[in-house]
């Protein structure tokens, strides 16, 4: 059974940083598209980051030069660097994983950008 469990949510002020990890099992990462997407509040969920097995990125505009994906295949883990968050980016972060036309999605984590 292939599980995406996410972690390194909760509140930060504007202008602060998070970092969230997804730990898969079940499924090897390394033969996946890993991505990142949120839904914020009344909205629909969105395509925040994603990075291919062959090693390309692509990034929301609303976030570029700003956030960063990155995985590490020997932990089966995906993380996303978020920096200089802003209210808007307030969402739940949800971990995706791709594999030929399988899709995984993991449960979300809360990101509150606050003061």
């Amino acid at each position: 059974q292939v599980q995406l469990v996410e972690s390194g949510g909760g509140l930060v002020q504007p202008g602060g940083s998070l970092r969230l990890s997804c730990a898969a099992s079940g499924i090897s990462i390394r033969n996946c598209a890993m991505g990142w997407y949120r839904q914020g509040p009344g909205k629909q969920r969105e395509l925040v980051a994603v990075n291919s097995n062959g090693g390309s990125t692509t990034y929301a505009d609303s976030v570029k030069g700003r956030f960063t994906i990155s995985r590490d295949n020997a932990k089966n883990t995906v993380y996303l660097q978020m920096n200089s968050l802003k209210p808007e980016d307030t969402a739940v972060y949800y971990c995706n994983a791709q594999f030929v036309i399988e899709t995984y999605w993991g449960q979300g984590t809360q990101i509150t950008v606050s003061s």
